[in-house]
């Protein structure tokens, strides 16, 4: 988002200026075949992952979802957020665009959501080369797409949460990644029909992802509100006028949102339940203990090794970067450190803002239950890290001119991080596979063995827990965690159900 639309100049470019500069510039070159072996290996675990996605099995709060849906529809999944759970509109349709489909939706949750994802950073990784006059070989953006988008869902402590279960998913993996999909239109605008469309997408975007989730909206409004900074320093010019408008418009909609959430009768009980009100946020103690929590969380991602394969595939694509459009002029190209700086500065403000405002929720587990929540600015942290990669191989080509040898151990080198990065992410991934694999078959037993019960005539059943991924089910902590029981009962019309070791 630092980056401003293309035609900088004081005066606007002709109408056919674009059609020109296409017919101009240089052919893109092909990429090495190393880049194509490399992509094989982030490409290879992601549809490893799909696969996977078979195994997910309904728990936690989609036992809740699903008899809502299925009793009520879009509306009563609607009622249900705004009136009780916690006020997100746009939360409530995500939902329901999933668990429609029951089962075979959560199933295909992370295939549709992966693909989804890639796509986006694959845009914009385009758009942002295209704004910032700088052309890649063909396959360079895949490959940085496609192991960005790895590290994203599997460097996380938890990949379950942050891939696999739709109801987290939606709310901390698939929003950031939304808000970053508005910025494209904004990118590539070049015309005024272009620029309409930016500023259309913003006022939606921004009310969706303001009802869409909180963590998410407080990223993207210090985001935006650093992006406004930035253009203070920028030339005057109608590219800077249009970017302070679509930010002006995308962080008004954004706090629209809000404010719809803010106040939400389910919004208030949510607030009520954990004593989460604006003066209790606000309270040193509480400022405190935030970020002391949000050091820990830092620590925990700096120290994690394999988000440095998002860093070292940015270095390989400053590595093959070249000069490109000769008519863009933004920030990236005249000043790069500046943004980067500021980048640094907005990720780290923003992590704590959201430290502050869901620590309530997750007083005693933010280090283990509500690792999810990070996902909302551990998606800027994994882009963050990818241009300052490719600004550093940027340097590390122009001071290598001339010194061949030099640009050929750092490209070696940060090409065998990214795939030593792909077979580390991979081992874990294979376990959470197995320990998948364990549930879906547990429950799909005791799914047919509660249905043909149930068809039987009777109103209380005995139920086994078995969870996956630190996921809440019924009777967990040997027996001591009720909920979602109530839930479970609903979904399968029960009475009840009871607690039990023993599946028949």
């Amino acid at each position: 988002m630092t980056a401003e639309a293309s035609g900088t100049a004081d005066t606007p470019p002709p109408p056919d200026a674009a059609r020109r500069e296409d017919r101009d510039r240089a052919p893109v070159p092909r990429a090495p075949i190393w880049t194509l072996v490399l992509t094989v290996f982030p490409l290879a675990l992601l549809a490893a992952s799909f696969w996977i996605g078979r195994l997910v099995r309904p728990g936690g709060d989609d036992w809740c979802f699903l008899p809502v849906l299925r009793d009520g529809g879009v509306s009563g999944m609607i009622g249900k957020f705004y009136l009780e759970d916690n006020g997100r509109i746009a939360n409530a349709l995500m939902v329901a665009l999933y668990g429609a489909f029951g089962v075979p939706g959560h199933q295909w949750y992370a295939t549709v959501s992966g693909l989804l994802i890639l796509a986006v950073v694959l845009s914009l990784t385009v758009a942002a080369l295209r704004s910032a006059g700088r052309t890649a070989p063909r396959g360079m953006p895949l490959l940085v797409a496609s192991m960005t988008v790895v590290v994203f869902f599997f460097a996380t402590r938890n990949t379950y949460k942050t891939f696999y279960w739709p109801a987290s998913s939606v709310s901390h993996t698939v929003a950031p990644a939304l808000a970053a999909a508005a910025v494209i239109p904004l990118l590539r605008a070049r015309s005024r029909r272009g620029r309409i469309l930016a500023l259309c997408t913003a006022a939606v975007a921004g009310l969706f992802i303001g009802t869409l989730s909180e963590g998410t909206s407080i990223v993207a409004g210090v985001l935006l509100c650093t992006v406004l900074l930035l253009s203070l320093r920028s030339r005057p010019g109608p590219a800077r006028g249009h970017t302070r408008l679509w930010c002006g418009i995308a962080l008004a909609a954004l706090l629209a949102g809000m404010v719809v959430i803010y106040t939400s009768p389910g919004s208030r009980a949510r607030r009520d339940r954990f004593g989460a009100g604006a003066t209790s946020l606000a309270d040193p103690d509480s400022l405190t203990t935030a970020l002391r929590t949000y050091g820990d969380i830092l620590e925990t991602v700096l120290g994690t090794w394999t988000y440095l394969g998002a860093l070292a595939v940015g270095v390989l694509l400053g590595l093959s970067l070249r000069e490109g459009d000769t008519a863009a002029d933004g920030p990236l190209r005249r000043r790069p450190l500046l943004p980067a700086l500021a980048g640094v500065a907005a990720f780290l403000v923003a992590g704590y803002l959201c430290t502050v405002v869901t620590l309530p929720a997750f007083a005693n587990n933010m280090m283990s239950y509500g690792t999810r929540t990070w996902n909302d600015y551990l998606f800027v942290y994994v882009l963050l890290l990818a241009g300052l990669g490719a600004l550093l191989g940027g340097a590390l080509r122009t001071l290598g001119r001339g010194a061949a040898a030099a640009t050929g151990v750092a490209t070696a080198a940060a090409a065998l991080l990214c795939a030593g990065v792909c077979v580390a992410l991979a081992v874990p991934l294979a376990g959470l596979e197995h320990d998948m694999s364990l549930r879906a078959r547990h429950w799909d037993r005791q799914d047919r063995l509660l249905r043909e019960e149930v068809r039987k005539g009777a109103h209380v059943l005995p139920y086994v827990p078995a969870s996956v991924g630190e996921m809440r089910d019924p009777f967990g902590d040997h027996g001591r965690s009720l909920w979602p029981d109530i839930c479970v009962a609903e979904y399968y019309h029960l009475t009840r159900i009871t607690y039990s070791t023993w599946l028949p």
